[in-house]
């Protein structure tokens, strides 16, 4: 047999053309079946003699080959794929050989599966788009399943990713990848780590780099400390640190680089942010997204429990709160921001007693913490891909620690930051320029089951109540609006997603907005998402220009 004819070629199923990924499912099928002949009379694990040790390593890859198969029988937004690859997994089951089956119900733990955009349901426009990213990625991921409730942001937010990870660039394709993982690493974020250790392999990243940090390369290491100031306490970056990276002699970056590397850390910061606050499960093809055991009695497995998917407590907290409730609300919220509107027409705060609000406002955040906040360590898996694991999100007034307030009148993104990234990653500052604007500006003009409803305002007061917990201060708002229109259970969901996701629950979901439909909790987490990468940039980028001023 020629070398090479056993191995499974998935390219291919990236194609337009029909024809080509006919021929290319078509040798996936036979690689497949080669693959599964001499299996059938191997037994599975567990193995002790060296032979038995062998066979495991066939078994564990061949099971890889599988459950990538079921993704793509589920996933995959070209229906010839879908259904060839549920005929081969047929037929390796009809050999006698186990086969995989999907874990969890769906793309998101807090959101019912069939609220969910089925891929094999979507639109002309929103097969352009599924197709767009299974080319790009050689999947269709959950997070792109659970944003396709706003498909005007998805499209910018894939056309950025592209860029940032694939395009032309500063950084070559495989430290791309590593900082992803360094970065999601921050939050034990595993769901984006295992998505990109296996593109990291894909483009020839060096497999012991993912044993630890310490592994990699110096200045991958180098860039560690920003990366956990970053994630957690930005207004602490300052030029030192910009200084630091870039004067490390052999190993010192470039400012294109470091500006592309700083894109990058608050892009899956960000992510693992909106990753945790939508429940994103695990992919199918991903530990945690499928198993081999026969499904339970109940349905209800208890592999399902272990992997996190629905706790039976979190199950039922959404019913327990009456619709009437619920109802009013969403009433008293929409009379409060009629009744701001009249005040604002009546009277205008002046400037002291805005700053006084403003710094209310940011002390009181401080006290803003979930009842079941407390410390817990990362997993091994995620913490060997940084340093240093004791380092997480801190208040920055407690403890008397005075950190100054960033007015957006000295820096700001639109005037200073987007044209520094331009400058030295061309096209970048225009692609996240296009994607804050369209997670501020978007809506529907819909409040629950209310119609034709500016939330202008309420947009508005969700975005600086995000920069206001960072020390960003607009002169032109009056913070008090913050706490007519967030309640005390919305404003620890935005703390927990935006400060540290990894402690967001189900529960904390279902208790805020409780009559808002889901797509609207989604489109919160797009506020919260963009407004967090945006207080991270602003901080990092205003010490890069400190630095080359």
């Amino acid at each position: 047999m020629a070398e090479g004819e056993n191995e499974v070629r998935w390219d291919g199923l990236c194609s337009r053309d029909s024809a080509a990924r006919d021929t290319a499912l078509e040798n996936i099928k036979q690689a497949i079946l080669r693959k599964a002949e001499p299996l059938r009379s191997v037994k599975e694990p567990p193995y002790r003699s060296p032979e038995q040790l062998l066979n495991a390593a066939s078994w564990d890859e061949f099971n890889k080959i599988l459950a990538r198969l079921l993704m793509l029988s589920k996933r995959c937004p070209f229906k010839d794929v879908r259904e060839k690859s549920q005929s081969v997994l047929k037929c390796v089951q009809e050999l006698g050989i186990r086969i995989p089956r999907p874990l969890g119900h769906g793309p998101s733990r807090f959101i019912p599966e069939k609220e969910i955009l089925q891929v094999g349901n979507e639109d002309a426009q929103m097969h352009t788009l599924f197709a767009d990213s299974f080319a790009a990625l050689g999947r269709l991921d959950n997070i792109t399943l659970v944003m396709v409730f706003h498909p005007q942001y998805l499209e910018s937010f894939l056309k950025t990713q592209h860029y940032l990870l694939q395009m032309d660039g500063p950084l070559p394709l495989h430290y791309r990848h590593y900082i992803g993982i360094m970065a999601a690493a921050r939050h034990q974020c595993s769901y984006l780590v295992n998505l990109h250790v296996n593109d990291f392999l894909h483009v020839g990243g060096d497999p012991k780099w993912l044993n630890g940090l310490e592994n990699a390369p110096q200045k991958l290491q180098n860039l560690g400390e920003l990366n956990k100031v970053l994630a957690h306490r930005p207004w602490l970056i300052t030029k030192e640190h910009i200084e630091q990276l870039l004067k490390a002699e052999e190993h010192s970056w470039s400012l294109a680089e470091l500006v592309h590397a700083v894109v990058l850390l608050t892009h899956y910061h960000s992510l693992a942010s909106f990753t945790f606050g939508c429940g994103i499960s695990p992919e199918i093809h991903c530990d945690g997204g499928h198993t081999f055991r026969p499904p339970s009695v109940s349905n209800y497995c208890i592999c399902d429990i272990t992997n996190g998917n629905h706790s039976m407590e979190e199950m039922h907290v959404a019913g327990s709160v009456s619709i009437s409730d619920s109802f009013c609300e969403v009433e008293a919220l929409m009379e409060k921001m009629k009744q701001l509107q009249e005040c604002r027409d009546e009277e205008e705060a002046s400037q002291e007693e805005m700053a006084s609000r403003f710094e209310i406002e940011k002390r009181e955040s401080m006290f803003v913490f979930s009842s079941d906040d407390e410390e817990t360590a990362p997993a091994r898996d995620v913490s060997r891909h940084f340093e240093d694991t004791s380092y997480g999100y801190k208040d920055f007034s407690r403890h008397g620690m005075h950190v100054p307030t960033l007015r957006v009148q000295d820096y700001c993104w639109e005037d200073h930051g987007y044209s520094l990234v331009n400058r030295l990653y061309p096209d970048v500052g225009q692609l996240i320029d296009e994607k804050f604007h369209i997670a501020y500006n978007l809506t529907y003009n819909t409040m629950a089951m209310h119609k034709d409803v500016d939330t202008s305002m309420l947009r508005r007061a969700i975005w600086n109540y995000i920069h206001c917990m960072f020390g960003i201060r607009y002169d032109d708002y009056d913070y008090g609006e913050i706490n007519q229109l967030l309640d005390r259970s919305f404003k620890v969901y935005i703390k927990t997603v935006v400060c540290t996701p990894e402690k967001a629950t189900k529960r904390m979901y279902d208790s805020f907005w409780r009559q808002f439909k889901h797509s609207e909790k989604v489109h919160v987490n797009l506020l919260l998402i963009e407004a967090r990468m945006q207080a991270e940039l602003l901080y990092a980028l205003r010490a890069i220009t400190r630095y080359m001023t």
